[in-house]
């Protein structure tokens, strides 16, 4: 059966077909990079990095930009309040590209962990400087921009489609309610090109319009266009991108080539704790390098494909142990598959059945849940073929090679390069958890003594325990 994605746009899944035959362009709204990595990255990532895979593996040539926000989104997402990453720079008495440094390593780092794979491409917005003022210049030519006192704005009077992404009329997106409009602004939706830096701003450049930044929307035009071409088929990211942000980017891009700008929107869902929305205002925000602390990085994208990526993600203690066994009888079915198979298959087509289902679940708008559910069902009957002493290994090697196409390749469940064998990563994962809790429980009760003697015992083996504020974490070397 054709892939069938669901398009944002249309609010309809539509069967896939790409602008050129054989090639995709994807560009995903990559993180603002002020601050360390939380869960909610983990779900838009992983989900978009399956979405890659599954092209790849269908066999279309994949281009994949994901962007790199070191400029421009202010602290009320619209146009208004600080820069998040001058504001961060403040506090901690950085310079700003400092900032942007320590969190883009941190972001990839965590990716890294997560098994998701790097874009092709990961353009910063400093890095298009240019071509976000030449394309505000040219909105400006074209009539739907205009300039108040240093700063470019959009009219969104101008783009009678304005809102067709969100379904928003422009009576009902007022961007202006939740701080006190701009009085430059001509009416309250229009939102900015290029903003003038006010004294004090260490990030600005000269532009036709006097010292200033890109607006936020804009930089996302720039760099997907200028990769991908004015036309692309796949643009992605949270469903918290569709207004302002994703809305702004089709109106400036769409008025700029006078031609559609995106086939195929992709927006995947939030996350919640405990059934609350996770944010900063709630105190509910969990960093990955937290989570990861407790689990390992890949439960948690095991966690994560568990729903499907339009749904919301519950994350709860309860629910994170639940994915955590699952994850673990997955590995065990493939260790002992790698322990059993034969060098060659039988030639029987033994696990045709659980592919094509597999296949189709995937096909069905990337319904990682149901893929699972696929695996654990044929999980079962490979522990059956096992257990019953006669299974063949040419069938088992079937088995295994499919296993290791969909939970390795597609689903990037399984180490990369590793057998799991007799446990794996995961299982070392596991005992370094166990091995960091019962120290805790030592030093808790004082026990200072079998404390250093933990320590120092894995210390020999190549492990390196570091004790901080926030807990213990642990690295081979």
């Amino acid at each position: 059966m054709p892939l069938k994605i669901y398009n944002t746009l249309t609010r309809t899944t539509e069967e896939f077909v790409p602008v050129r035959p054989g090639a995709v362009g994807i560009y995903v709204c990559g993180p603002t990079v002020y601050g360390h990595s939380h869960v909610g990255h983990a779900k838009s990532y992983v989900s978009f990095d399956v979405i890659v895979r599954y092209l790849r593996h269908l066999g279309f040539r994949v281009l994949y930009v994901q962007n790199i926000t070191d400029v421009g989104h202010l602290t009320d997402d619209a146009d208004e309040g600080e820069d998040k990453i001058e504001k961060r720079s403040k506090a901690d008495r950085l310079h700003p590209m400092q900032i942007v440094e320590t969190y883009t390593r941190s972001y990839f780092e965590d990716m890294d962990a997560l098994n998701v794979l790097r874009p092709d491409i990961s353009p910063r917005a400093t890095g298009h400087i240019v071509e976000q003022i030449e394309l505000a210049r040219k909105l400006l030519e074209k009539g739907y921009a205009y300039e108040a006192s240093g700063s470019v704005y959009f009219d969104v009077s101008k783009d009678a489609d304005y809102g067709k992404l969100s379904h928003r009329s422009t009576g009902d997106a007022e961007t202006g309610t939740r701080v006190p409009v701009k009085s430059d602004k001509k009416h309250p939706n229009d939102f900015a090109l290029w903003k003038k830096a006010e004294a004090g701003h260490i990030l600005q450049w000269p532009s036709p319009w006097g010292m200033g930044f890109p607006g936020w929307h804009l930089e996302c035009s720039a760099m997907s266009m200028k990769y991908l071409g004015e036309f692309f088929d796949i643009h992605g990211g949270g469903m918290d991108n569709v207004f302002p942000h994703h809305e702004c980017e089709i109106a400036q891009s769409e008025a700029l080539t006078g031609k559609p700008f995106v086939k195929y929107w992709i927006h995947n869902n939030l996350v919640t704790v405990g059934g609350q929305k996770m944010g900063k205002s709630l105190g509910n925000i969990i960093s990955l390098k937290d989570a990861f602390r407790q689990r390992s990085p890949l439960v948690m994208r095991f966690f994560i494909q568990q729903s499907h990526y339009r749904s919301t993600l519950d994350f709860t203690e309860e629910a994170l142990g639940g994915a955590s066994k699952g994850y673990e009888k997955l590995l065990n079915t493939v260790g002992n598959l790698e322990r059993a198979a034969g060098k060659t298959r039988s030639g029987e087509n033994a696990a045709s059945m659980w592919r094509r289902n597999f296949f189709a679940a995937m096909d069905d708008d990337f319904n990682t849940a149901q893929a699972i559910a696929v695996l654990f069902d044929a999980s079962r009957e490979v522990n059956s073929m096992l257990d019953s002493g006669g299974a063949d290994p040419g069938t088992l090697q079937e088995y295994l090679d499919f296993f290791r196409t969909a939970a390795g390749d597609v689903l990037g469940l399984l180490p990369a390069g590793e057998t799991v064998g007799g446990g794996g990563p995961s299982a070392e994962n596991g005992l370094m958890e166990l091995l960091i809790g019962l120290r805790a429980a030592v030093r808790k009760e004082k026990l200072w003594e079998l404390s250093d003697r933990i320590r120092e015992g894995l210390q020999k083996i190549g492990i390196t325990l570091e004790d901080k504020k926030d807990g213990t974490t642990w690295k081979k070397g």
